[in-house]
């Protein structure tokens, strides 16, 4: 065949060979960049993962859409969320944020459950918060910053010693006697006294005079015209005492039994708490042993209203059996005290005054500066009844005593 016959022919046998040359070149680079820009996002997607691991969110969240979670509102009786709930939460908070809602909810829960285990002392400003805040959805921010300010104020209270209901000390002194005897020599330095009737008098002056409803009526006719005078009260006094050892049937003591002291606190004294009357337990014979019969927690789950504080009784002749009395009354019930009568008395094996006038004195200072240390302890009393023997009384034949004495330069130091 002759060259100028065989060239048309191969070039058209060349033509369609790099044809598809150029066309598996050109498919070999759409599939480079494929592959390079499937690289560049497996590597957008790492980087991601790393960021969103560093951050503390698992990546198991994080790859989930986010949700939206309503908080809950506060109430009086809040329920701590458990930790499966509180884990949903952390997909719309940061790690900080939801921790802050979980430690709030559970500070919320505990004080909820310190007032359904009977511990009736609700600081107002914190009752105020929760009620202010019930109608508002918080964030854990606010709920944490709430709850702070509320630790704050029930601090700032048990500092100042007030309350809704008064001040828990009269006139800012804590000293009183029971028993108006020596009311004269005493008068610059007590803040308040009683005399265990319904009606203190025969003294005036800055001294508070706290009544009493001393017994149910029936012990004997002194009982009965001191429950008659309570019930013609008409002026909110500003403290008010409990029944006189209702425990006990011993001379001296009410002698009520759980019952009837309940149903005659809701009917004659709690509705008192609503004029603005501040007040104090019964008071026990029975001292800390009150914990083996329990009768002031059996009453106390009776009343309807609760006492501002409690009243104890404390005859001891050492500091560590004072001490382990008010221990007692204040882990128990967890308010403020008074020690409506302290007395030096031996009674390890049975009630036996102290006779030993040096023994007295050093009891007496000692006393004084235990209650005036100790913040639990608002107020307290000498007592000047009778069954004390014959050295105790601060006051006898007209003249304050030795034992007075010391008890009046003891509470001088401090007033």
């Amino acid at each position: 065949m002759q060259l100028s016959t065989l060239l048309p022919l191969l070039a058209l046998i060349a033509t369609p060979a790099l044809s598809s040359n150029t066309h598996r070149r050109h498919s070999a680079k759409i599939a480079n960049h494929a592959r390079a820009v499937e690289r560049l996002h497996t590597a957008i997607e790492r980087r991601e993962a790393s960021n969103v691991v560093e951050a503390g969110i698992p990546r198991a969240l994080a790859s989930k859409p986010r949700k939206v979670v309503k908080k809950k509102k506060r109430g009086t009786a809040c329920k701590a969320r458990s930790q499966e709930t509180a884990t949903s939460s952390i997909v719309t908070d940061s790690p900080t944020q939801a921790q802050t809602s979980v430690s709030s909810a559970q500070e919320t829960q505990a004080q909820a459950a310190t007032l359904e285990a009977g511990n009736n002392y609700v600081n107002p400003t914190y009752a105020e918060t929760q009620a202010a805040s019930s109608t508002v959805e918080a964030s854990p921010a606010a709920t944490a910053s709430s709850t702070s300010a509320a630790a704050s104020a029930s601090t700032s209270q048990a500092s100042t010693g007030t309350s809704n209901n008064g001040n828990y000390t009269p006139n800012g002194i804590k000293a009183g006697i029971a028993g108006g005897d020596a009311y004269d020599q005493c008068e610059a330095h007590i803040g308040w006294w009683y005399d265990w009737s319904a009606n203190p008098s025969g003294h005036s002056g800055s001294p508070i005079a706290v009544p009493m409803l001393w017994g149910a009526g029936n012990v004997d006719g002194t009982d009965s015209t001191r429950l008659n005078v309570f019930k013609a009260i008409t002026t909110a006094p500003q403290y008010i005492l409990g029944f006189e050892e209702p425990d006990c049937s011993t001379w001296g003591s009410a002698n009520v039994d759980v019952g009837t002291a309940a149903a005659l606190w809701n009917s004659l004294i709690g509705p008192w708490k609503a004029k603005g009357s501040t007040l104090l337990s019964p008071s026990m014979c029975h001292q800390a042993a009150d914990a083996y019969t329990g009768y002031l927690s059996a009453f106390e789950k009776q009343i309807s209203v609760p006492w501002d504080i409690t009243n104890i009784h404390v005859n001891k002749n050492n500091m560590d059996g004072v001490k382990a009395d008010i221990d007692y009354y204040y882990n128990t019930f967890g308010k403020p005290i008074w020690v409506t009568e302290f007395a030096c008395v031996d009674d390890s094996t049975n009630f036996v005054p102290c006779t030993d006038q040096s023994e007295i004195n050093n009891y007496i200072n000692e006393i004084v500066a235990l209650f005036e240390a100790d913040d639990r302890v608002h107020a307290y009393a000498y007592s000047n009844g009778d069954g004390l023997g014959e050295v105790w009384p601060m006051y006898r034949n007209g003249a304050v005593t030795e034992s007075g004495q010391t008890y009046i330069n003891a509470i001088a130091k401090y007033h």
